[in-house]
């Protein structure tokens, strides 16, 4: 086995974010909640687990890292529903604010124009 050619059964996957690696079990307990809570922001569309060929979900460690950060929130008293909300705003900002950083570094800009 080597490093550009990786075996086993997360066959190369294991830098891989977005790789299904975790059960629902598994991520519950990694994450210190329960597999409700895990369906409950499912419901609410913050993360939606991909399904193994037996139907069970499994998780990535960036759908890990959301459900975390959710979970902080509603351990501050944030309602679930709400909670999601603020997770999926704070992810799209993360994105457009790397969007940026990009188009800065392609055009040579080092700074952000100033606002009008």
């Amino acid at each position: 086995m080597t490093a550009a050619h990786p075996t086993g059964p997360l066959g190369g996957h294991l830098d891989d974010d977005d790789y299904p690696a975790y059960t629902m079990g598994r991520a519950a307990e990694i994450l210190g909640t329960t597999q409700g809570f895990l369906r409950a922001i499912g419901e609410h569309r913050l993360i939606t687990p991909l399904r193994s060929a037996g139907g069970h979900r499994r998780y990535s460690r960036y759908q890990l890292r959301m459900a975390a950060r959710a979970r902080e929130l509603v351990d501050q008293g944030t309602p679930v529903e709400a909670a999601c909300r603020i997770v999926i705003l704070e992810d799209q900002l993360e994105g457009a604010q790397r969007i940026n950083a990009e188009y800065r570094r392609a055009s040579g800009s080092p700074n952000p124009p100033a606002a009008a």
